[in-house]
Order: structure tokens, then sequence, then C-alpha cells
């Protein structure tokens, strides 16, 4: 859960997985006000815990593309069952959350 509890990381895992491999450039723009640094670290943490592969064309300028690995695409299939429930759970927004508790 540390993992992804980090800023960013469950919102890069998605737009991974909704858009497919990524260059760096489009990743940046497609996640609106994210820092340069903070998704350099982000992607480079995914990458060291096996969820993403980096691709490295030699060109100048140099391409870079991010994907999602096998371990990364069991990952997704989680967060869409945590997404499924927080639609379940929140998706009507007249109704207020339950409140059972004892005042």
């Amino acid at each position: 859960m540390d993992l992804l509890s980090g800023p960013w990381t469950m919102y890069l895992l998605w737009v991974l997985s909704t858009q497919g491999p990524t260059r760096f450039g489009a990743l940046k723009r497609r996640i609106e006000g994210i820092s340069t640094k903070m998704l350099t670290e982000r992607l480079r943490m995914l990458e060291a815990e096996g969820l993403l592969f980096r691709h490295y064309e030699p060109t100048v300028p140099p391409q870079v593309t991010y994907g999602l690995t096998e371990r990364g695409q069991e990952l997704i299939s989680v967060l869409n069952l945590l997404d499924d429930l927080a639609v379940r759970w929140y998706g009507d927004a007249a109704s207020p959350p339950c409140t059972d508790a004892p005042q």
C-alpha cells in the first residue's frame, strides 16, 4: 500500500493502463500539474518495483517510452475492482455516505 499511496502513483498507473505505452513528454502533458521531478521519481520507483518497463531509443532527442509490465497489469485489475467498489459506494452523489455509527 505504501507504493500505491504515493502522490500521483495511481493516476499514473491508470493513464498507462488506458493509453498503453506512452512517451515521457506525453505522460507529462496528460498528467496536468505534475512536475518533471515528481514524474521522474514516480516512474523510477514503479520501474524498480517491476510494475513498469522503460524503453530507451538513442535518437536525437532521446525517446523514452513507459508501459505496464505483466506485474503492472495484474495490479490494474485490482485497482479496477477498487474503482468499481468506490462507484457503488459513492457513485450516487445525491446519497450521503452511510452514517450508521451510534451518535
